[in-house]
């Protein structure tokens, strides 16, 4: 299915931003879900660094 309106291809610089705007974001909704669940937050990371120790590079 050919696209209608053909966009000239996104630069380095314009993908970097969206990036860095994204992960922004995802920082503020982590932070945001630790204030208002504190214990889930807690254990999540617990999971996460357990996920990290056990993993085999």
């Amino acid at each position: 299915m050919p696209r209608q309106h053909e966009e000239p291809p996104e630069t380095d610089a314009e993908r970097r931003r969206r990036r860095a705007q994204f992960l922004r974001d995802l920082n503020e909704a982590r932070a945001l879900r630790e204030r208002v669940q504190p214990r889930r937050a807690r254990a999540a990371r617990m999971r996460q660094a357990m996920r990290m120790r056990t993993f085999r590079w």
